[in-house]
Parts: C-alpha cells; structure tokens; sequence
C-alpha cells in the first residue's frame, strides 16, 4: 500500500516538473504567444513585477481559496503541492534555459514546450492525488453555473487570456494551438501514464505478498 502511494506521489511530481519545463518553454518562445494563464501570469510579471512562478503561485492560492468557499469541501493535499511546485519548477526552468535567438530555434522550443506541458498534466492526473487550482475553478464555474465543463473551460481560458492581454501579456497564434492541442495530447498522455502507474503498483503489490 505504501509502495503504491509513494509512485503516485512519483508520477504526480514527475508530472508538475515536466509540465513547469513545458510551460517555461512556452514562456521563452513567447513571440507565438503563451497559454492562457501564463498570458494573465506575464502581465502581472510586467506590471507589478514579482516573477511569473510567484504570480502563478498567488493566482493558484486566490483560486483554491474562492474554489473551496464555492464547493464548500477543503481540496485534496495534492492540490496544494500543485500550486506550489509548479511556480517553483517554472522559474527554475525560466532561469536554467537560455532565450533562443532565432525564429526557427524559438518555434521549436514553443512546440516542445506545448507538448511537454500536455504530456506532464497527464502525467500528474494519472496519479490521481487532487486537481490542479484552474482545473478546481473550471469544476466551480460549471457546478454552481450549471454549465458543461466544455464551456466553462473555454470561457473561462478567453476571461483570462483577454485580462492578460490588457495587462501586457504575450498573445498570439500559439495562445490558441494551446487550447486546441493541450487536450487531445493529456488524453493519450493520461491514459498511458495511467496504464504504466497501475502495472507498477500491481507489480508491487505482488511483491509485497
């Protein structure tokens, strides 16, 4: 039982890193634009300063604080570990990587970012250990609104995206191959993530008999 908790928190760290790495990659192939919330993220960078990492942590907490007002139920531990490693991993990652300098260098790092960034969310929901602060306001918007999650999600993706465009933050053809590509890539990620996750801890499981 300890075993198959400790490779969920694995999978669910090992997942944050890899999606940190993909978003810090979206950020330094900025001229095609950034995710919706790394879009708000930026243009609080640039007008209040801070760092990205730290706006991403204190949106994280303002979000699971109203989320749990609204749901009425505390979030689970994992989504506290969330909107703490993933700001850190984002700086770290902001800081270690150079800027590329040229088109064709800052398209590819966009690209590896986005698919990084998909493939660590699958990577970090397969553990099931709690949702991310966004994921927890989509659920809130589409509970208490009554709304698909389909909806609330894109709504909710185009509030933030256009309060960080006003703020200065990166927008561009990259924002929406975001918002079309992040999707399809979780699901395959996840599912994989979550076959591989269940082969270990049944191997452990034996094991342990």
């Amino acid at each position: 039982m300890r075993r198959g908790l400790g490779f969920r928190w694995l999978f669910f760290f090992t997942g944050l890193l890899v999606l940190g790495l993909g978003v810090a990659l979206t950020i330094k192939g900025k001229r095609f634009g950034v995710g919706s919330w790394d879009v708000l993220h930026v243009g609080l960078f640039k007008q209040l300063g801070l760092s990205i990492g730290l706006w991403s942590i204190i949106m994280g907490i303002l979000i699971v604080a109203s989320a749990s007002i609204g749901l009425r139920k505390w979030p689970q531990i994992g989504t506290f570990a969330n909107l703490a490693s993933v700001g850190l991993f984002i700086d770290f990652f902001n800081w270690l990587i150079p800027d590329p300098h040229s088109f064709v260098l800052e398209f590819i790092t966009f690209i590896l970012g986005v698919m990084l960034l998909a493939i660590g969310c699958g990577i970090y929901i397969s553990a099931d250990l709690g949702a991310g602060p966004r994921d927890t306001l989509m659920l809130l918007l589409s509970e208490k609104l009554n709304w698909s999650i389909t909806f609330a999600r894109t709504l909710m993706e185009i509030a933030v995206a256009v309060i960080g465009f006003l703020l200065s933050g990166p927008i561009g053809v990259g924002t929406v191959i975001i918002a079309f590509a992040l999707g399809p890539i979780i699901q395959v990620s996840l599912r994989y993530s979550r076959k591989f996750l269940h082969s270990k801890i049944g191997k452990e499981s034996q094991a342990a008999h």
